[in-house]
């Protein structure tokens, strides 16, 4: 199938209105036909309401003129309700011809509407030297999966991790390293548990307070800083030796979490430092950034602060240096002329609202960021505990996303052993694995993204309610009966259509709609409900309709039905990021 797909169901009755619109009142040719899913018919129109208002006439009249223009073979049945409402039953033929496209299609006939775009998806963004934490799942899970559905969609998408790598911390840290050698912190000198980035964590905390306690240690971190900017051989080896061994630990809690990042998404802080000069140069060049008390800043003409003066970004510090705010100006400046960005996402917790609207102001008035390119950053809640505060562990330290992902499987394993004790271990373990990371995956993702969510693993990795383990269970399900009635067979489109499949029929062409929302709002929970809806729908089905006992040809057509719900349950659980297994 090409990418251009199936035109969905929901989208021939809107057209179908529209015509029936020019038909009746051809002076209103752009109304819209306001077309909606309804529970009293398939799809219901208001159109004629806001209609009528216009041409001064009763509502229920028109609504009659465009019922009996409403000419098409999707269509079966119109009825005029209420003060002028569309009751819209489509012709069982037209639901069975669809669902006969779509479960022979790759794409189940959604197409790649953004083809032609490049988009640039900022998000997970670990420090080197720093353990990853629970503060850096949000940004990897929702980043993960608007990456995914956005290169499902036919868009090109550049991957950007941007690496906390460079700084004054490295230097403090080098300088700890080389004056305490009995430190250990590579892999093959740590303890069962353990791994060298969380090594590097506690060492940099040493350093820390040694640097806040022992003036003479902070003036030779200092000048340690120097020699690393000014690429003494030594002390970026060094640097780089932490920067690998840093990726590595990355790498192992991405692949665990089955996101899509690689080394090849990794681009750190480091990158970008030999364009800050110019970036700043710039800047003071156009007039958008200006000098002040020996630094370089960008005085806002958007917001104002508490003091109702100009919000600051600092483009350059007083002492010459560079910070973050330098930084991602030199960031967004260089994905928009090197990288050719139509789009830009920036997927971060929702406290730097205020930094990205400055610096999106900064490349506008510079006039890197053009009307052409839509940017926006992705906010995202806060991950609660139980208690309502943010998530800590018992003694209120961070909580580790290893330590976590560990929890979340022990406890899968326990479930599944307790359901399925004869079980073979390694089939046990598999599951423990898929289903403990899509538990916590979709705990996040069926939440909106701006709100905050308690973290809860009962819940998480309950088997029933709207939970990954009961979507994956639904999934595996559905394929244990397509294992038992074979997958064979067309759909007749000639066939009557009951209720149930009626219902479960259209739910399924409503996919793609769902992931032009997803990728229009940024919001990957629609997809999340949407799935969990859909299992729901697939359940009044079966229990409504049998399959394998059924006569022909409401055996084949309930078949297809089934084959079409599991393939969309796995893409759409796919396209979060999370397992589908074919047994459970």
């Amino acid at each position: 199938m090409s990418p251009v797909g199936i035109t969905p169901l929901l989208d021939r009755v809107t057209s179908a209105v529209s015509e029936a619109i020019v038909r009746v009142r051809p002076d209103m040719a752009d109304a819209d036909p306001v077309v909606r899913r309804s529970d009293r018919a398939d799809f219901q129109s208001n159109a004629a309401l806001p209609l009528a208002k216009r041409a001064g006439v009763p509502p229920v009249g028109l609504g009659g003129e465009l019922a009996r223009c409403l000419d098409t073979e999707v269509i079966a049945e119109v009825e005029v309700s209420g003060p002028g409402f569309l009751n819209i039953t489509l012709a069982d033929r037209a639901v069975w011809a669809s669902v006969a496209v779509r479960v022979t299609d790759d794409r189940l006939g959604v197409p790649a509407t953004e083809e032609r775009q490049r988009v640039v998806i900022d998000y997970s963004a670990p420090n080197v030297a720093k353990e990853m934490h629970v503060g850096h799942l949000r940004t990897t899970i929702i980043g993960d999966s608007l990456a995914r559905i956005f290169g499902f969609l036919g868009a090109d998408v550049v991957r950007a991790n941007h690496l906390g790598d460079w700084g004054t911390q490295f230097g403090m840290l080098i300088q700890y390293i080389d004056e305490h050698p009995e430190s250990h912190w590579h892999t093959h000198e740590l303890g069962v548990g353990d791994s060298s980035v969380s090594a590097l964590d506690r060492l940099y905390k040493a350093a820390r307070a040694l640097f806040d306690s022992d003036a003479d240690f902070a003036d030779r971190a200092r000048t340690r800083v120097v020699a690393l900017q000014a690429g003494d051989p030594t002390t970026v080896a060094r640097w780089r030796e932490i920067v690998a061994e840093s990726e590595r630990a990355f790498g192992a809690i991405y692949d665990r979490l089955g996101v899509l990042l690689t080394p090849d998404d990794y681009v750190g802080e480091s990158f970008y430092n030999d364009q800050l000069d110019d970036t700043v140069a710039e800047l003071l060049g156009k007039g958008v950034a200006v000098p002040s008390d020996g630094a370089v800043v960008v005085l806002s003409e958007q917001v104002t602060g508490p003091d109702d003066r100009p919000a600051v970004l600092m483009a350059r510090k007083r002492d010459g240096g560079y910070g973050y705010d330098s930084t991602d100006l030199a960031t967004i400046r260089y994905r928009l002329a090197a990288l050719g960005a139509d789009r830009l996402l920036y997927v971060t917790d929702s406290r730097q609202a205020l930094h990205f609207r400055l610096v999106f102001e900064t490349a506008r008035r510079a006039g890197w960021l053009t009307d052409a390119v839509r940017v926006d950053h992705v906010a995202y809640g806060t991950i609660l505990g139980p208690d309502g505060t943010p998530f800590k562990t018992r003694a209120g330290g961070t909580v580790r996303l290893l330590d976590l992902l560990d929890e979340a499987e022990a406890r899968v394993r326990a479930i599944v052993a307790e359901k399925n004790p004869d079980l073979p271990q390694d089939e046990l373990d598999a599951i423990a694995r898929q289903s403990g990371i899509g538990a916590v995956k979709y705990a996040d993702l069926s939440t909106s993204r701006v709100k905050d969510y308690a973290f809860d693993l009962t819940r998480m990795t309950a088997l029933n309610g709207n939970t990954g383990v009961y979507l994956q269970y639904a999934h595996a399900r559905v394929r244990s009966i397509l294992r038992r009635t074979g997958t064979t067979g067309e759909v007749d489109t000639a066939a009557p259509l009951e209720p149930a499949e009626r219902a479960l029929a259209l739910a399924l062409d409503n996919y793609g709609a769902v992931l032009g929302e997803v990728a229009e709002t940024l919001e990957p929970h629609r997809l999340a409900g949407y799935l969990y809806d859909l299992a729901r729908t697939y359940t009044g089905f079966y229990d409504a309709c049998p399959v394998a006992t059924a006569e022909e040809p409401a055996r084949s057509n309930r078949i297809a039905l089934c084959r079409l719900t599991a393939r969309t349950l796995e893409l759409g659980l796919n396209q979060l990021g999370i397992a589908a297994p074919h047994r459970m």
